[in-house]
Order: structure tokens, then sequence, then C-alpha cells
């Protein structure tokens, strides 16, 4: 008898072999033992493309609803991917889109399973990413130079129209201009999710930028970041964990000494940068969560990598492929234990608990995909392929 899952979660669907890989999660994992009302958006590039791209913030606007979302890996197009599916424009990061309309922060934590040994030695205990959802480089607007001329960041006041222009750079040939921004209310916001999570997992908190150079950009996340941990000092002491702000390169040097165990902040861009780095380290993309957290408590699982465009491509060959399904598989956990926890069902929670399990110890067995087995210790005989590793788990299961 299936188990009811008693309020809706949006289902955002993606491209390429993730969204092969979703759909065999679906029908091989899910569907079998849950009834869900699944609230569905096609997120692949096609759909969004004759939307508009109305139909991701139509899925944006779903998640606020409803409060929970999984999301599938999507493509963000650049010129060659423009072309390659005759697109009306490169349009911009799904993903990108749906943090800043929720202005959320994204945690991601490592999948650690016995016999995937971390990369750095040093490293003995998960380290999560808290990664800034909302502006910087993911909402910027860019101009290429055509030749000589003055660039100018120009604010004209709201209240009394005064204008301040600062000059960027007075250019005698080509060249190319970005404008970013942020808001104090979504750094801040940041900071308090962080400053959370740091202390319901009693867990170090880092946060790095490099205020030394950006003296008021990085200088205004530093200074929300002091005054929020210090309000908060109580609070720290008696988890007995710490605040600690860094540079970035310095936060960056440190971790790799580190033995991990710690939340590390970053912002948008070091995120999305650092949290890869993490995942690679302690063994592959493909065992990484990946949560976007809004400060209504709105919830989108996802995995932390991208649509594996390179084995969708030998799949439509007809060639086999061993594409690894873990985080795709927890992006669907994810949302499915939230779910019953806010829904306060607990046979929901207990059944997404049992298929993490099962994953786990499915690779812990010494069955796992390519990019897994050649990593693993000891190495496995033989890989499995995408669908024979998602069947094992099933059995499993």
């Amino acid at each position: 008898m299936a188990i009811t899952v008693k309020n809706p979660i949006v289902e955002m669907d993606g491209d390429e072999m993730t969204r092969i890989i979703w759909k065999m999660i679906k029908d091989k994992l899910l569907l079998p033992h849950l009834a869900m009302d699944l609230r569905y958006y096609d997120l692949g590039i096609k759909h969004r493309d004759e939307t508009d791209d109305k139909v991701t913030m139509d899925a944006a606007q779903a998640v606020k609803e409803y409060g929970v979302g999984v999301k599938c890996a999507t493509i963000t197009p650049n010129a060659g991917r423009v072309k390659e599916y005759n697109l009306k424009q490169a349009w911009k990061s799904p993903n990108g889109t749906i943090r800043s309309l929720l202005d959320g922060t994204v945690f991601r934590k490592p999948i650690i399973v016995k016999n995937i040994p971390p990369a750095v030695r040093s490293w003995k205990k998960p380290i999560s990413i808290g990664r800034h959802a909302y502006g910087d480089i993911y909402k910027s607007v860019e101009y290429r130079v055509p030749g000589a001329g003055k660039a100018e960041l120009v604010f004209t006041s709201a209240d009394n129209g005064e204008r301040v222009s600062l000059v960027v750079h007075d250019f005698t040939g080509p060249g190319v201009v970005m404008g970013i921004h942020n808001t104090e209310k979504s750094i801040r916001s940041f900071a308090r999710a962080c400053i959370n999570y740091a202390l319901g997992e009693k867990s170090e908190l880092w946060f790095g930028a490099k205020d030394t150079i950006s003296k008021t950009y990085h200088g205004l996340f530093k200074e929300v970041f002091d005054q929020e941990a210090a309000a908060r000092s109580v609070d720290f002491a008696k988890a007995g964990v710490r605040y600690r702000y860094m540079l970035i390169d310095d936060a960056v040097a440190q971790i790799m000494k580190a033995e991990g165990g710690m939340l590390w902040a970053c912002m948008n861009y070091d995120g999305d940068v650092m949290s890869d780095m993490v995942a690679s380290g302690f063994g592959s993309l493909g065992l990484m969560t990946s949560v976007l957290v809004s400060p209504e408590s709105k919830y989108v699982y996802e995995a932390a990598h991208g649509t594996v465009m390179r084995h969708y491509y030998e799949h439509l060959k007809g060639n086999p492929t061993s594409t690894n399904s873990v985080a795709s598989i927890f992006a669907w956990t994810g949302a499915i234990a939230r779910r019953g926890e806010l829904d306060g069902t607990p046979d929901v929670v207990s059944f997404a608990k049992r298929l993490e399990a099962a994953v786990i110890n499915v690779i812990e067995d010494g069955v796992m995909t390519k990019d897994l087995a050649s990593i693993a210790e000891p190495s496995p005989a033989k890989f499995a392929l995408t669908g024979e590793f998602i069947d094992i788990v099933a059995k499993k299961l």
C-alpha cells in the first residue's frame, strides 16, 4: 500500500541526461511506494524558450505557495547552446532566477560513503557550504564596450533625486563592463540563515570575503555578518562553537588543512566555485546534497551538478552510460523528508531516510557508477550502468 504524501511537492523537470535519470528515479524508486501530488513544471530548455522563461518564474511562485520543491539539473545556455537548441536568446540561469525570487541561501553538504575516501587527507568530517543565492554576477548587467568612451556607475536617489556618478573606466578601445548589486536585506537574511544552520548543527561558522580590496561591497557583507554574529554570541557560546571571519584566500588555504565539520558561508560566486571544490574533494559532485532555503522557510532541493551533457549524447547514439544518480535521488529524498516534517507525517520522512540508506548501502556493497568506481577503495571489479544502479537500489529498498 502506497504511503500518502499529504501536501503537494513542486516538481521542476530538467535537461539532457539528468532528465532521463529523473524519470527512472520517479518510476522505479518513488511512485511504486508513494502517493504524491506533484505540481509539475517543465524547466527543460525548449519549454523555457517557448514560454519566454515564464515557466521558471511560475515554478518559483509555486514553491512560495506550497513550501517544498524539487528540481532537476537544467541547461544555462551559452552561445553554442543557443545555436544547438535554436533558442530565442541565451536565457539566464533558472537556478539564479529561482534563487532571486525566493531570496534564499543554498546549503550544500557532501554525502559521506565509507569506501569513497576524501581526496584531501585532512578532511574527516563533512564541510557544508552556505551560498548566498541572490545578486552579484548572477543578476548582473553587462555591456561589451565597442570602442573609446567612459563607463560610469550612476545612482539616483528616490528620495530627493540626487545623482551620484562614479567613473568605472575611461576606455581607449574595446572592452567589457559589468554592474552587480546586492541588498542589505538579502545579506542580512543570508547571515541569519547561516547562523541558524551553524547553531542547529553545532558547527563552527566561517565567512570569507575580500574586504581589503572591496572595502564597500565586500565590506558591507563583513559588517552585517559581524553584527549578526555578535547579536547571537550567547547562542554560539551555549552551542560551544564560534564564528570566524577570514579573507577568502585565507579561508581557502585553511580549509585544505582543516578536518571539516564547519559551515563555510560564501558569497554567491564563491559559493558556486567552492561547493564544487568541496564536492570533488569528498569524492564527486554526484555525492553532494543541495537545498535552497528562503527567509520564509520555503525549500528547493536539487542536485549540485549539471545535466551530464556528454553522457546524454552517448545515450542519444544508443550507447550505454554509467551516470551517477545519487545527488538526484537525494534531491528527491530531501524534498520528501521536508514535506513529511512540515506535514507531520513520520511515515513519509521514514521512507525518505530508508531510500537514502539503501543508496549508501548499495555503494558500500561495492555497486557504483563509473565516476565513483575510479576513486573507491577497494575499487570494484566492474561499474554499474545508469539503469542497473537504480534497479539495484530499488531491490535494496
